[in-house]
């Protein structure tokens, strides 16, 4: 059960287990006392303390919550009066004793405290490292949106919301709120389910199917095809694990981008089981390497700013630094992954040099969608292709040619049906525009496909089909001929291609004609 109005990820319960259970025992606080107020409780009956010494300071419960949370009052009756007669004659002191409380919530809910269940997840998802911060001057607003920031953290720790999701008594019970989000209800489950049975199709409306799933469409579709591989059963993976897993690496997708969203994760990662199913392919690949290629397919663009790698180096931004200005965001999604793989322990189980290998083959697959390094896979390839000397019986070859479907799978969506096309090519410049207002506003020279008012969206997908879609797909195409979903693909990119150049045209006739008015 989830809340929007609380962020992706934050709210989290133990289902299964009373608040006092001895699963909260490393939830606990510092066994000492603050003058009335006992800090020797389980973090749940601490946030409830503090709440009912609040009303007592009051004088009850004021507001929309005395209407809404009427049952949990009677509920919590006794608690109240037991707190109460300890902080009648002591409200001189309550503002520090709720201050030293209001600390040790945070403190649990920046993660700093032991949660080693992972029914417990009381504490907010800390970002992968290095943090992203696009805020590159400190000004007065700026100072303004961290302490919002702060705001909404203590809201999201003490909110009636929350109590609900953790509270026996009241499972179930959510309050109607503009801002909850209900349970998808049977229709929609069962629709999410019947397009997984076609997510082999290359017409799959990754949208739709997010929809539907209640923008979980990572999550369960990399669980479905774990499933369909049997990936699950060859490596011995704990499935607990596995959803931790898949859930840090969709919630660290950030969902204010337009376009590297875990939407576009979820979409690269059908495109790559579809390149997986190709004939040439599929009888050569081993488990290994489909494990990699769907998880490098899923994190491969985890954390992403939502800005390119000119723009950090230009800002001196500390990943800039940190990579050497080299492969900078991929080298960031790499070790990112990296960091969230040894954090869920996912692989813990296998020998170590086993899961060493399989994170450096990650990074190399992650590595490779560095759009700079284009002409250098694209030259080996086409090499490989006039030689014939490919033989995916070698472990090495087949590594390369994951690369190759990895970087097809992430620039593909010119050779989607148009609907679907243009909608991804709408969402990627809706977020170059987005860096071109901000290298505007700090008075950066403006990146090329940047400028809303020079870059039309046309002349853009025209020139990233005819410089980078192109030339891949078509030795793409020659590798896998004859294939079904190559030539698909190819017609999808040649028609899309000129609609594209029709818009173009009948959009510079307006443009023209303004500018001679």
């Amino acid at each position: 059960m989830r809340d929007s109005g609380l962020g992706v990820g934050e709210v989290g319960v133990c289902p299964d287990e009373a608040p006092r259970s001895p699963i909260w025992g490393h939830l606990r606080a510092p066994p000492f006392t603050c003058g009335s107020l006992s800090l020797a409780l389980e973090l749940p009956a601490l946030i409830r303390q503090l709440r009912a010494a609040w009303r007592a300071h009051r004088g009850g419960p004021r507001g929309p919550e005395s209407s809404e949370a009427s049952t949990w009052v009677e509920s919590e009756k006794e608690e109240v009066e037991e707190v109460k007669h300890h902080v009648e004659d002591r409200s001189g002191h309550l503002k520090v004793h709720l201050l030293l409380i209001f600390s040790l919530c945070l403190y649990a809910a920046d993660g700093r405290l032991d949660t080693g269940h992972a029914g417990v997840l009381l504490v907010e998802r800390r970002g992968s490292y290095p943090l992203i911060d696009l805020r590159i001057l400190k000004t007065s607003a700026q100072q303004g949106e961290v302490e919002a920031d702060t705001r909404r953290k203590v809201k999201r720790l003490l909110s009636f919301q929350r109590y609900c999701h953790a509270s026996r008594p009241l499972r179930g019970l959510v309050p109607h709120t503009p801002g909850s989000l209900h349970l998808l209800d049977d229709n929609y489950l069962g629709q999410a389910a019947h397009m997984l049975s076609k997510a082999a199709k290359w017409n799959f409306d990754i949208f739709l199917f997010d929809r539907l799933t209640n923008g979980n469409s990572l999550v369960t579709l990399m669980c479905h095809l774990f499933t369909v591989y049997g990936l699950v059963h060859h490596f011995q993976l704990d499935m607990v694990k596995l959803h931790r897993f898949l859930g840090m690496v969709q919630e660290d997708y950030h969902s204010q981008n337009p376009y590297h969203n875990a939407v576009h994760a979820a979409d690269v990662t059908q495109a790559m089981y579809c390149y997986l199913k190709e004939p040439k392919l599929a009888e050569q690949l081993s488990p290994l390497d489909v494990f990699l290629g769907l998880m490098a397919a899923a994190a491969h663009d985890v954390d992403h700013p939502g800005v390119n790698q000119p723009f950090l180096i230009k800002t001196r931004h500390h990943l800039a630094s940190l990579y050497q200005n080299t492969s900078v965001l991929e080298s960031h999604h790499w070790r990112s992954t990296v960091g969230m793989l040894r954090e869920s322990r996912l692989l813990s189980h296998l020998p170590a040099d086993m899961s060493q290998d399989m994170e450096q083959q990650l990074g190399s697959l992650i590595l490779a969608t560095d759009i700079s390094r284009q002409n250098e896979f694209l030259s080996t390839f086409r090499e490989h292709l006039d030689n014939q000397d490919l033989d995916l019986q070698l472990a090495s070859h087949r590594h390369f040619i994951l690369q190759i479907a990895l970087k097809c799978a992430d620039v593909c969506n010119p050779c989607r049906f148009w609907e679907l096309s243009r909608q991804w090519s709408e969402r990627v410049c809706e977020e170059f525009y987005s860096q071109g207002d901000l290298e505007r506003k700090f008075d950066f020279e403006i990146s090329p496909q940047c400028n809303q008012q020079a870059d039309s969206v046309p002349a853009i997908q025209i020139g990233f089909i005819s410089y980078i879609v192109e030339p891949l797909f078509e030795e793409w195409h020659r590798f896998t001929e004859p294939s079904l979903l190559s030539r698909n693909m190819m017609a999808h990119l040649y028609k899309n291609k000129a609609r594209w150049s029709c818009l173009r045209n009948a959009h510079t006739p307006s443009e023209s004609q303004t500018h001679s008015h």
